[in-house]
């Protein structure tokens, strides 16, 4: 579902971008070319700030949001997912918060008040809150990084798992080129 929010903004989505029709975009979205945005994901830009004002929340060209992710941001702060990003299943992304280029967010992860580097690979039920990851770490499962965290002391993405995100994004490029063919027969 496509709607405005109640400060009248609406989303933009590119034309080569494939949004499930269960998911629920509202606000000052913008959606660049080649994104795939999965069954039941929530992407809601409608706080304002004290002056009444808010930043779009931008997903960069060829990423994806999978099954139930949640993107929102407390008042009006931006959010922006950069391009061949992947937010896995269930993930929340709460702004103000940036994820870099070719990141991956593992299923049930949490990202709050942060900026995610390039290349970095975040695993699966973890959080990451209040802090900036430099490009190409790795935060494993379960992991808790915060503002008190020695990011600097966080181990670099593996090989296997750069290799893994690129297998997830291939993927799901290939679900946005069947899921628009598929659009033509309904």
């Amino acid at each position: 579902m496509i709607r405005k929010n109640p400060s009248g903004h609406l989303p933009v989505i590119a034309e080569s971008a494939y949004v499930d029709k269960t998911a629920i975009l509202c606000g000052k979205i913008i959606v660049h070319d080649h994104v795939f945005i999965g069954p039941y994901a929530v992407i809601r830009a409608d706080e304002v700030d004290a002056n009444g004002e808010m930043e779009a929340i931008v997903i960069g060209p060829h990423s994806n949001i999978q099954d139930g992710v949640v993107i929102h941001s407390k008042a009006g702060a931006a959010v922006a997912i950069g391009a061949h990003t992947s937010i896995a299943h269930r993930s929340i992304i709460h702004g103000p918060c940036t994820v870099g280029e070719r990141v991956f967010v593992g299923f049930n992860s949490v990202l709050f008040n942060c900026r995610v580097g390039d290349g970095c690979v975040v695993r699966h039920n973890a959080v990451v809150d209040g802090c900036e990851l430099p490009a190409g770490c790795y935060v494993a499962s379960t992991e808790r990084i915060g503002a008190a965290s020695d990011t600097a002391r966080l181990p670099k993405a593996s090989v296997s798992a750069a290799e893994f995100s690129e297998d997830v994004l291939r993927a799901n490029s290939e679900l946005v080129r069947g899921y628009k063919a598929l659009q033509n027969e309904f």
